[in-house]
């Protein structure tokens, strides 16, 4: 063997060691390597359609790869809410939900496809929605005490719309006329904006609206009554709330948020968390939220699970108290 052969004999031997020294974490590759699928549990032109469309192109520009938005609507959240549950815990499958499918559904759901605390991980907080509670412009009403008059003067003959039974539009009117003293005959959808479309057609007369049927009460095409909230919108600040009218602690708040499959390595969910924050942070996802009267919520993943332990409290108390169920 000439000197030029065993030198780059020695040379290759010594480059096998190193490769094998340095094995798979040195080779692992970069999260994510691949697009990302984010599952909306509710049909497009929602709330959550809405917020996850545009945090989704965000957090793809971020990430330098694509997210893939796929609605999977239906049960309140629990269709598009088992998939990801039973989806590997590899960051590359993420939910974007209502606070309902985890906190409220256990309650109202004889049996549950899936266990919401222990399949999914909370990743981030993404936004606090507020209903608003909307009228069809035939409704002889302009405010909210005229509604709630009008309301308990016509018991049983109004009807109101929401995105499915156990929704927080759902919640927020059985909240509405227990407090309030009256009779209405609710109609559930597979989500808000199917419920929207038909208060437009005035074939429901109101609703708790989770924020884009806004943009119709500005044109005239719905009346905007009041909010659903302990404190006003910071985006419509002079809409009342309906503690401001004497219905005295009323909140029918939720946080939306993005979950991951139980198993998610940790340092794939920090990732996913520090990025969906420094999303929120941006005009292209924040104005988003702003315009559909939501309210950026980029919080910790400690307060996010501890307000969604509180949700869970006290939604769950509620529906026990008026023993709301479905098969």
């Amino acid at each position: 063997m000439n000197r030029f052969t065993r030198r780059a004999t020695l040379a290759l031997a010594a480059a096998t060691a190193g490769l094998a020294l340095a094995s798979p974490a040195a080779f692992a590759q970069a999260f994510p390597n691949k697009p990302i699928r984010l599952i909306v549990n509710f049909p497009p032109g929602g709330a959550a359609d809405v917020i996850g469309r545009a945090l989704g192109q965000q957090l793809g520009a971020q990430l330098q790869q694509q997210v893939i938005v796929e609605n999977r609507p239906g049960a309140n959240g629990n269709i598009g809410a088992e998939a990801v549950a039973k989806s590997p815990g590899d960051g590359y499958t993420l939910l974007m939900s209502s606070g309902g499918a985890v906190t409220v559904n256990p309650f109202i759901y004889k049996q549950m496809p899936f266990d919401a605390e222990r399949d999914l991980l909370p990743v981030a907080s993404v936004a606090r929605v507020l209903v608003f509670l909307m009228a069809h412009p035939s409704l002889p009403v302009n405010t909210a005490q005229e509604f709630i008059a009008y309301a308990k003067a016509n018991p049983g003959k109004l009807s109101y719309g929401s995105a499915g039974s156990g929704s927080s539009p759902h919640l927020a009117g059985e909240m509405l006329a227990r407090q309030a003293g009256y009779q209405a005959t609710h109609v559930p959808y597979k989500g808000a904006a199917p419920a929207l479309n038909d208060l437009l057609a005035g074939q429901v007369q109101f609703m708790f609206d989770p924020g884009p049927g806004l943009r119709h009460a500005k044109e005239g095409k719905l009346k905007l009554l009041a909010v659903g909230s302990p404190r006003r919108s910071s985006q419509l600040p002079d809409t009342p709330t309906l503690a401001e009218v004497g219905m005295t602690g009323f909140d029918a708040d939720t946080i939306f948020g993005i979950y991951a499959p139980n198993g998610t390595p940790a340092a794939v969910v920090t990732q996913l968390h520090t990025e969906i924050n420094k999303a929120l942070a941006t005009p292209a996802v924040g104005d988003v939220i702003k315009r559909i009267g939501g309210e950026v919520a980029a919080l910790s993943r400690s307060e996010f699970i501890d307000r969604q332990n509180k949700d869970r409290e006290r939604y769950g108390k509620f529906i026990k108290e008026i023993g709301l169920k479905v098969e």
